[in-house]
């Protein structure tokens, strides 16, 4: 990537909209393995297929106003299923894996009543 390039992400990702950090960081994922995760200040997000790293930091640390370290992202292929005899496909989802500073935490439970 050149300088240039790398300038305009950070730009791009400084500037989001309200709209678009939820266009970014369409929900948590809450599984077993996030949950071990958590342990090790790590949080898992489900975010847009074309969210790239900048903007999924950038969002999450204004969404929920804490320091983050690292992002990791990975793309689950959907699977191919039977559906009443013909087949179908799932949607494919990307995970962001974001690794918070020590003494950092987002709480997602605590608007669950």
């Amino acid at each position: 990537m050149t300088t240039n390039a790398v300038m305009n992400a950070r730009k791009s990702a400084a500037a989001l909209s309200d709209e678009a950090i939820y266009e970014v960081v369409r929900a948590p994922l809450i599984t077993e393995k996030a949950t071990l995760l958590s342990e090790r200040n790590q949080v898992v997000f489900k975010v847009s297929l074309s969210a790239t790293k900048p903007q999924i930091k950038a969002a999450v640390e204004k969404l929920f106003d804490v320091k983050v370290l690292d992002v990791n992202t990975l793309v689950q292929k959907g699977k191919t299923k039977r559906v009443k005899g013909r087949l179908g496909r799932r949607s494919d989802i990307k995970k962001a894996y974001v690794k918070l500073a020590e003494g950092q935490s987002i709480d997602l439970t605590a608007k669950i009543s």
